[in-house]
């Protein structure tokens, strides 16, 4: 396997760094790509920022009303089938 590619970057007066064309292409990050940004002792770790807030599972539970019966996994299991018929169709 070839060596990595060594790629140099210069930090600007704003601290602005700008990645390599070939690494934004590579990795398809164009402008507007939102990156997290991590100090680890290897050095800095850029990696994509999640497109919505990490969430546990009590902070959603419950918070759809229901009113009526529960539903049996059944019933449940063919209105999931139900709708994906229908989307089926539509397309």
């Amino acid at each position: 396997m070839a060596a990595p590619e060594k790629l140099t970057t210069t930090v600007s007066t704003k601290g602005q760094v700008i990645l390599p064309s070939a690494i934004r292409k590579r990795r398809e990050w164009g402008a507007g790509t939102r990156l997290q940004v991590e100090d680890t002792s290897e050095g800095v770790l850029l990696k994509l920022a999640p497109a919505f807030a990490e969430t546990r599972p009590e902070d959603v539970f419950a918070s759809l009303p229901h009113s009526g019966k529960p539903k049996r996994l059944e019933e449940m299991d063919a209105g999931v089938l139900a709708e994906a018929r229908r989307r089926h169709a539509r397309d």
